[in-house]
């Protein structure tokens, strides 16, 4: 693929801008890079407050690593979205399939001024008809907390919690977040 020139997709928004869905592999990761840092940032103001600091230790060559290792098949899509008018990259998302078969929506981010314009139902769409194209035996997607009000968004595409993973943290710091709340 490359260079995100593949499918080009324009779609009216409500506010008559045009939005330029364009998908592209691994190659083009750094492209997010600065909106994923803007998802990290949405991430650690929702947290509770003992794991707000791991956000602050989360950089995006560790995250980058961790898709490529993961995708290591070269399994990996990633869907952008550009305003039409400005060229800007506006959102983003990505996916991976593992060496298991197992699907996952990795991660998915939209500009906070171009969220309810359809961008997000756009590139879930296009993630999930990937996946599918990919015979996967099971999707994925994983939520942070503090950021469960995403899951009425997801319903939409029939994922539902299914297990909460609770993390022990070191005592000191649990204490000292819990001194503060």
């Amino acid at each position: 693929m490359g260079k995100a020139t593949q499918k080009v997709i324009k779609k009216r928004m409500k506010n008559t801008s045009n939005i330029i869905y364009t998908e592209t592999d691994a190659r083009d990761l750094d492209l997010i890079g600065p909106l994923w840092r803007k998802l990290i940032k949405h991430h650690k103001e929702r947290a509770l407050k003992v794991f707000s600091r791991h956000y602050d230790r989360i950089n995006f060559d560790v995250r980058k690593k961790q898709l490529l290792e993961k995708s290591g098949n070269g399994a990996i899509l990633i869907d952008l979205a550009r305003d039409g008018n400005t060229g800007a990259l506006i959102g983003y998302c990505v996916s991976t399939v593992s060496e298991k078969k197992q699907g996952e929506i990795e991660s998915i981010y939209i500009e906070a001024g171009y969220r309810r314009n359809s961008i997000g139902d756009n590139l879930m769409k296009r993630a999930l008809k990937w996946l599918d194209a990919r015979s996967v035996t099971k999707k994925i997607i994983g939520v942070a907390a503090g950021n469960e009000g995403v899951f009425a968004f997801y319903r939409r595409y029939n994922f539902y919690p299914r297990v909460s993973i609770l993390e022990q943290v070191d005592t000191k710091e649990a204490d000292s977040s819990l001194r503060s709340e």
